[in-house]
């Protein structure tokens, strides 16, 4: 990262660590501030907020860690579909005045105040130019947000609310459709960030492509690339170097044109591994949330082959945990984004099952081409197809 970091700091637009992806962003992304801060010779205690949906989730992992060491302090934004007395005044707000930025003011109410008082405690202006005659900084966390278009109005408008109380900001790893560009108000929004960091080469030409200007564009790995691995004891049947790890997500269901087919095809990966291979089978959930459990489809494909003894469940654990299993597998398949940049960050031959701009770009990246690399679950009409990408990434590993 280029940009100064001699400021307070506010890293938002963060999911919660239920989602290990987000997980592995935040953590590393504190981490690579406090290095680049020392490297340096910035003070070290200059404020980190790290505003979450879940500050609870954020602590049952690592960044609970991160924050005892004085590394970030986390806080939760306010959730107005739980209180309903704010949920109405600011619905009614709105409607009469037009503000909308008013939503987001309230969901962040209690960031600011955690904010304000950690650079009040620290001696810090939280607001005016301050450290080395610099605005205070606001990094949007969220990688692959934009890709979501459901999610671009309140990404709209939280860079708007951060703009007007004088934060710089930092779009940090990014992904983003090309064919999203066409929006006005998303290359508005995008024109006025500081500074944007995309993460593969498919969204940074587009970017530039759509006129962004090029001195604020920078291309640069998503930074779970340098997600550091915590060891811990294997659980029974995984055997390191001759363990095919799998990863499965309902999102990569709901997106697929068959998802019955899907599931086919890891099922007939699986029975094939079994026949052809003395390797043992690892389930690894990346994302847990009620909403979007991994462990749901990976259950029922462990129902459907725990009989044979060769087919293990890895229980929930931190970004850092979950690597270091994907680190001891001989081969990895891949629905979630970060499941596969822990595997490829490992060095294990990896098949990424994607379904959008984040993973062809990242695969671009790394091999100068997706084809082979990852199977578009939108396309994917062979039971055979994780079979016959696999045969092909292990002739080429």
């Amino acid at each position: 990262m280029d940009v100064d970091l001699n400021r307070p700091i506010i890293l938002y637009m963060h999911a919660g660590s239920g989602n290990h992806g987000c997980e592995a962003i935040a953590d590393s992304s504190i981490r690579m501030i406090k290095g680049i801060r020392e490297d340096n010779d910035v003070d070290t205690k200059l404020p980190v907020i790290l505003a979450t949906n879940s500050a609870a989730e954020d602590r049952r992992y690592a960044l609970g860690n991160l924050e005892k060491l004085g590394l970030c302090t986390i806080a939760e934004e306010r959730h107005m579909d739980r209180d309903f007395a704010a949920h109405v005044f600011y619905y009614a707000y709105r409607k009469l005045t037009g503000d909308r930025e008013s939503f987001l003011r309230y969901r962040f109410q209690d960031v600011f105040r955690t904010y304000e008082a950690k650079c009040k405690k620290s001696g810090y202006s939280p607001y005016e130019r301050g450290v080395a005659g610099h605005r205070p900084l606001a990094i949007s966390i969220g990688g692959d947000n934009y890709c979501y278009p459901e999610m671009v109005p309140d990404l709209i408008l939280a860079h708007s609310m951060f703009r007007r109380k004088g934060f710089a900001t930092v779009l940090w790893g990014c992904s983003i459709e090309p064919k999203s560009l066409s929006d006005k108000a998303l290359l508005d929004d995008l024109n006025a960030y500081d500074m944007i960091y995309a993460r593969e080469p498919i969204t940074y030409k587009a970017l530039l492509e759509a006129g962004i200007d090029h001195r604020k564009v920078e291309f640069r790995r998503d930074p779970a690339f340098g997600l550091g691995i915590q060891a811990a004891g294997y659980p029974k049947g995984f055997i390191p170097g001759r363990t095919v790890g799998i990863n499965l997500s309902p999102m990569v269901l709901e997106r697929a044109k068959n998802p019955d087919l899907v599931k086919k095809s890891y099922t007939n990966f699986i029975r094939y591994i079994l026949d052809n291979s003395d390797n043992s089978i690892a389930l690894v959930p990346h994302v847990v949330w009620p909403s979007s459990d991994d462990r749901k489809p990976l259950s029922d494909l462990y129902n459907e082959f725990k009989d044979t003894g060769r087919v293990l469940f890895i229980e929930d654990a931190s970004a850092r945990v979950l690597k270091w299993y994907i680190s001891c597998c001989s081969f990895f398949v891949g629905a979630r984004t970060h499941s596969t940049i822990a595997a490829y960050s490992a060095g294990i031959p990896t098949l990424v099952i994607g379904y959008s701009v984040k993973s062809r770009g990242i695969a671009t990246d790394l091999f100068g081409t997706s084809e082979n690399y990852v199977l578009p679950v939108q396309d994917m009409e062979d039971p055979q197809a994780i079979i016959n990408g696999y045969e092909w990434i292990m002739e080429h590993k």
